[in-house]
């Protein structure tokens, strides 16, 4: 996969389920599930936003437990490798402000959801896109009962939905991950 794709889980601005903006919490499963399908794919960096100071320290003490010297760095060398792709930023703009800084060039914002309609880019093209290698390409996935609308909004792309089989559509946020990145790397 080319070095130019980068993910981001957004604690903020997220909606609850009254429609609420608000800051959900960080789950640890979420930041080791993710970071192996971040790893497993080549992501060059997997991102956890939130504007929270004590999320924060929880995501980097796990990070610091399970990183090359820490207590359990020696135990579970795949899971150490996988969490290296993992940095912790306090807003959006931080993580655009680091591809930035790291590569040179504003990475171009993607936007996902499970209900986003309208003017969408299938992960076919998507994935062609990425395959130029012109840009860098930020995919940004929500939390709680999605990421809010001026996010969704500022985007530069809208990436089509997961569809299932039936009607039901309320994927954990690690599946929809999973699902995205497998499209946007192989489309299958």
């Amino acid at each position: 996969m080319p070095d130019n794709l980068h993910i981001a889980l957004l604690h903020y601005p997220a909606y609850n389920k009254r429609g609420e903006v608000v800051a959900t919490a960080v789950a640890n499963m979420d930041i080791h599930d993710i970071a192996r399908t971040a790893r497993t794919y080549e992501i060059s960096k997997y991102y956890i936003v939130t504007p929270i100071a004590s999320q924060r320290l929880f995501v980097e003490s796990i990070l610091a437990h399970w990183r090359p010297g820490g207590v359990a760095g020696s135990y579970n060398a795949d899971r150490s490798e996988a969490l290296k792709t993992v940095f912790v930023k306090k807003s959006l703009a931080e993580v655009v402000g680091d591809i930035r800084f790291c590569r040179g060039r504003e990475a171009k914002l993607v936007a996902t959801g499970a209900n986003l309609a309208g003017n969408l880019i299938s992960c076919a093209d998507m994935r062609r896109l990425i395959g130029e290698g012109k840009e860098d390409y930020l995919v940004l996935l929500g939390t709680g009962w999605g990421m809010a609308q001026d996010v969704i909004a500022a985007a530069d792309y809208r990436l089509e939905p997961i569809s299932g089989a039936g009607q039901y559509n309320h994927l954990s946020v690690r599946a929809a991950v999973a699902i995205i990145i497998d499209r946007l790397c192989h489309g299958r």
